[in-house]
């Protein structure tokens, strides 16, 4: 997960609480690299099974895997813009305390 709010809320936690095998995981403020594991995600769910119909997850798992034998003969790197100096600078700000309001 990452550090965003919504899942801190009052009914996760009790279904988490309900749902002990289920773990959570934070990563790291400022991963960026996990952008591109998100947008890989999403180009998989508006490529290949958006609107589908899917009667198991054999089915579900065939179509995704269908897509990623299609699309690996064309397939590109993802690549960060982001110096390293960029992306400590941002971890550095985000370290700094907030200025209320």
């Amino acid at each position: 997960m990452d550090n965003y709010a919504a899942h801190k809320t009052t009914d996760v936690n009790a279904w988490l609480e309900g749902h002990p095998r289920i773990r959570v995981h934070f990563t790291p403020t400022s991963a960026s690299w996990l952008n591109l594991v998100e947008t890989w995600f999403a180009i998989i769910e508006r490529q290949a099974i958006h609107r589908g119909t899917f009667r198991s997850m054999r089915e579900l798992t065939q179509a995704v895997r269908a897509f990623i034998t299609g699309s690996n003969p064309r397939a590109t790197s993802f690549l960060s813009t982001q110096d390293a100096d960029t992306i400590i600078a941002q971890i550095d700000r985000n370290r700094t305390p907030p200025i209320g309001h």
